[in-house]
């Protein structure tokens, strides 16, 4: 009788310790929820931003050529999408990290040195988000399941539930959204929806963005709208989005410290059931 594949589980997140250096709850949590799901027999695979304030160096950064060279189209201008990989080596945990130059590289997290947040911050979320996707394509590894901790994640469940609809990559995939602590405070600008249309996303997919500035809450509302379930993921989380993600009748699991079981057992109940008719991507 044939071994039972692996669950497997992609962590995309925004933020995670030591590659941010500072140990705050959620990045401490970034890092350890990999590791804990793949000690208790499940598949993983982790992306991030490669901030500039990454070390490439004393983290041990390599490209991944393989995986590299396609360019995202972004208000019809071309930008190349770079993949580099570390392990955190305690945890046999490997990270991929989307770059680019111009979003990423050369920049710190979503503010300058002054605290001023950078003002392409919406097409940097959809350039993440984007190339997330491309990536996990191009590693060929279809997840049954995917967080999506922190706002820059936040365009995955739309790219996933519209963009992606009709691809079987992506067909039983659930989507996980983790809602932290962590917000933007400079809205996006009236084009943001218009520049995160891609293939397969209708206008009325984006009606309650389309044309306003998008603040934190209206993003996060439409990843609640195309996400499977809901994780409040620190213990004060905006009250109009809980209320908004209570009222959508989707699983929701809220915040637990230091429990990664508790974790577990919420994403576990998630997952589909086993499909005999499927055609696995290898």
């Amino acid at each position: 009788m044939p071994m039972k594949e692996p669950n497997r589980i992609l962590f995309v997140s925004q933020e995670i310790y030591p590659f941010l250096a500072e140990e705050t709850p959620i990045r401490m949590l970034n890092r350890q929820l990999p590791e804990f799901f793949q000690a208790h027999g499940f598949e993983t695979r982790t992306l991030m931003p490669k901030f500039g304030e990454i070390n490439e160096r004393r983290n041990q950064l390599h490209d991944v050529i393989r995986l590299s060279g396609m360019n995202l189209i972004i208000e019809d201008a071309d930008h190349p999408l770079l993949i580099k990989v570390a392990s955190i080596p305690t945890a046999r945990i490997q990270i991929y990290f989307i770059d680019n130059d111009e979003y990423f590289q050369r920049r710190k997290g979503i503010a300058d040195e002054r605290g001023v947040e950078y003002p392409d911050n919406d097409e940097r979320c959809v350039f993440f988000g984007r190339g997330a996707i491309e990536t996990v394509k191009k590693l060929r590894w279809t997840p049954q399941l995917i967080h999506c901790s922190g706002w820059m994640s936040a365009l995955l469940p739309i790219y996933l539930k519209k963009g992606s609809a009709n691809e079987p990559f992506f067909r039983h995939t659930k989507i996980v959204l983790f809602i932290d602590n962590n917000e933007y405070h400079t809205p996006f600008g009236t084009k943001f929806a218009q520049k995160l249309m891609i293939e397969g996303i209708t206008h009325t997919d984006i009606r309650s963005i389309e044309g306003f500035p998008v603040g934190y809450e209206e993003l996060m509302r439409l990843a609640i709208d195309n996400s499977d379930a809901i994780v409040m993921a620190a213990d004060k989380t905006n009250p109009r989005l809980v209320n908004y993600a209570e009222t959508s009748g989707k699983p929701i699991m809220y915040y637990k410290e230091n429990d990664p079981q508790a974790y577990l057992d919420f994403y576990t109940s998630l997952l589909p059931e086993p499909r005999h008719d499927d055609t696995e991507l290898m």
